[in-house]
């Protein structure tokens, strides 16, 4: 399956990765099902779906492990790579997209995350020609809603959140094995990241994970853009976690505080061991609620 590629850092990967050092990481398998497993290296989760169909992957990460990930995923199966879906425009989730067009790969995202990482090209000038060699790390098939694959025995929705993490992100369910691929909306290691930047706002991680308590059951495993793979119990306490908070927030500003005094004020406290520095979130969470 492997061609020998260009190990280029792509346009749009993350700053923090040209200050690590890649050649040390490990990509290890992990067995979720007779036929889907998960990637663990550096940067996000990968989600892989392999059978007789070919392969079908779900984000990337890093330009630099492009081929120890293709040495990974041939140790799991001798078809070819298929499809390469971005659960968000993030480079430690996009990062591989051009050593996977150059695989052959077919890149599946939400039309946003194209337009962003069309933008990472030429300076936001959407109008500006790009490179073939650009173009292969783009997605080539977009959609504003959802999509569906069938392949490898699998149901596989793929579908928008609206404004979360970023603006594109979406949600890969597997549907046979019950198993969703929440890219970074959902994560273990941290609080929730909002880009408001990318267009993310944390009152849209909310509806996200009420999403996903919608559409799943008690035997639904949940594989997090970073960290460990989790039940439907894990996204209700998180979402829990983040209802306590912004009510926290939000009754500290009814009481005239400011984002320094919030941010000052431990309301997060009895949290934080566990999910580290508050300040981000909170400040989205003040942001969002003095503009409502």
């Amino acid at each position: 399956m492997k061609k020998i590629i260009s190990l280029v850092t792509f346009v749009f990967s993350t700053s923090c990765m040209a200050q690590q050092d890649l050649s040390q990481v490990e990509i290890i398998p992990h067995q979720l099902s007779d036929n889907i497993y998960y990637l663990e290296g550096s940067g996000g989760n990968i989600g892989v779906s392999i059978g007789d169909d070919g392969v079908f992957m779900v984000d990337d990460q890093f330009a630099p492990l492009s081929e120890k990930i293709l040495d990974a995923i041939e140790g799991l199966s001798d078809q070819p790579l298929r499809f390469v879906i971005n659960t968000h425009q993030h480079g430690d989730h996009v990062g591989g997209n051009q050593n996977m067009g150059r695989e052959g790969a077919v890149i599946v995202a939400h039309e946003n995350v194209r337009t962003a990482l069309r933008a990472g090209f030429n300076d936001g000038d959407l109008n500006q020609a790009l490179s073939a060699d650009h173009r292969i790390g783009l997605p080539i098939m977009t959609f504003t809603d959802s999509v569906d694959f069938h392949l490898n025995g699998e149901d596989i929705h793929i579908f928008y959140n609206g404004s979360g993490h970023t603006n594109g992100d979406s949600f890969v369910y597997f549907k046979n094995n019950n198993i969703i691929h929440t890219g970074d909306v959902f994560r273990t290691v941290a609080y929730p990241r909002v880009d408001v930047g990318a267009g993310g706002t944390f009152h849209g991680i909310v509806a996200s994970y009420e999403k996903l308590l919608e559409i799943s059951n008690a035997n639904t495993r949940f594989l997090p853009g970073h960290g460990v793979v989790s039940s439907r119990a894990d996204v209700q306490a998180q979402l829990l976690m983040f209802m306590t908070i912004r009510t926290r927030v939000l009754n500290a500003l009814n009481d005239g505080m400011s984002l320094e005094q919030v941010l000052a004020a431990g309301l997060t406290a009895e949290y934080d061991a566990r999910w580290g520095d508050p300040v981000g979130m909170l400040t989205a969470v003040y942001t969002e609620l003095s503009s409502q």
